[in-house]
């Protein structure tokens, strides 16, 4: 297994893999095309990817991609918990069913965390679906309180 940096050369592939993450875990209809969304999405990859405020990687298993990730890089106010401001936002981490459950997500995550920490990155967070909340919490992630959000 190899997990390996996504560059804007792949965005293709790479919105291949965003729309299979979306659909999944909104519950988006296989019918609905979502073209706003993905053209949104294309624009920030293109964006993002250019300027090393997102990085994105591929799971690749005998040279067949079985699973993504991304890291979103940004500063913040410091803070006595984030004393330089540097933030990672994990997200977009994902493996095929039925490569599931055999350390492949695992591998994701790890990389994006050391790609973050090379970057000076403090603060490491992300949201997680219920069947993946044992990995974070196995890898040292813990719960965050007091947030809410604005619908």
């Amino acid at each position: 297994m190899e997990i390996r940096l996504v560059d804007v050369s792949e965005l293709g592939t790479l919105m291949t893999w965003r729309m299979i993450v979306l659909r999944e875990v909104f519950d988006v209809p296989a019918n609905d095309p979502m073209t706003a969304l993905k053209a949104q999405n294309e624009a920030y990859y293109a964006r993002h990817l250019a300027d090393g405020s997102h990085i994105a990687c591929f799971a690749v298993d005998e040279g067949e991609i079985v699973g993504c990730g991304g890291v979103c890089l940004y500063d913040e106010m410091p803070s006595p918990d984030n004393p330089n401001g540097r933030c990672a936002y994990l997200m977009n981490i994902y493996v095929l069913p039925s490569r599931r459950k055999k350390g492949t997500g695992r591998q994701i995550v790890s990389w994006l965390v050391e790609q973050a920490k090379k970057r000076d990155v403090q603060k490491i967070y992300l949201e997680a679906s219920k069947p993946a909340i044992p990995l974070y919490e196995s890898m040292g992630f813990e719960p965050m309180v007091d947030f809410f959000h604005l619908p």
